[in-house]
């Protein structure tokens, strides 16, 4: 379902260097030779990851390649110095939203309230703030927006990382809240495991690509 978005996207040479650089590691992954660094062989490639496999064993395999892509020792660093207070979820933030931009399209640094591991709300400025998020706009699909990006992402921030985040999208607008020090909850309760495809043929059940 790729080519559901009409926005024009510029990549830069360190776009398409770091759009290069994930998809050699899922094509690694998935046993496949490197596809070209360009976004739609990208979504090409992730679609390729959902056939014949559960939502659970996506997710561990997406987990793969973000655990591949930076070493285990810094991660293991990170972890283990920085603690997730304000400041250190604030800078993840301001980084993201800089970083990430040839991942998910415009982005902007923002305050917002989060509930901290002290169960404390606070005002902060952790959260990246999607405008239109550029994969989910071209996949059009729910299952991979939360299967290859919501679910892992929060798991590898959180556990690997040590900071915590969530991912709130919105499949109205086609953005989404990225909010760093913010506790992902368990996806049972999540409104995002009750949500329809974005352009059901029938009835507007859950997506059943979120279905185990």
């Amino acid at each position: 379902m790729a080519g559901q978005d009409s926005s024009i996207y510029r990549d830069t040479w360190l776009d398409r260097l770091a759009i290069g650089l994930i998809n050699t590691k899922i094509a690694q992954a998935l046993n496949q030779p490197p596809p070209p660094p360009t976004y739609e062989a990208f979504v090409h490639l992730s679609q390729q990851v959902l056939p014949g496999r559960t939502p659970q064993q996506q997710q561990d395999l997406i987990a793969q390649v973000l655990n591949s892509v930076i070493p285990a020792w810094v991660l293991w660093l990170i972890r283990t110095i920085f603690s997730p207070a304000p400041l250190v979820c604030e800078l993840n933030a301001w980084f993201a939203a800089r970083l990430f931009q040839w991942l998910v399209g415009p982005c902007q640094w923002q305050a917002t309230l989060v509930q901290g591991q002290d169960q404390a709300w606070r005002w902060q400025k952790s959260c990246v703030q999607i405008e239109k998020c550029r994969y989910l706009a071209e996949s059009g699909c729910v299952g991979m927006c939360i299967n290859l990006c919501k679910l892992p992402t929060q798991k590898f921030f959180t556990e690997q990382f040590g900071i915590p985040v969530t991912l709130i999208p919105d499949f109205e607008t086609l953005g989404c809240a990225m909010i760093f020090g913010q506790m992902p909850p368990d996806f049972a309760t999540d409104p995002a495991a009750h949500q329809a495809c974005l352009h059901p043929t029938t009835t507007a059940t859950p997506c059943p690509k979120l279905s185990t």
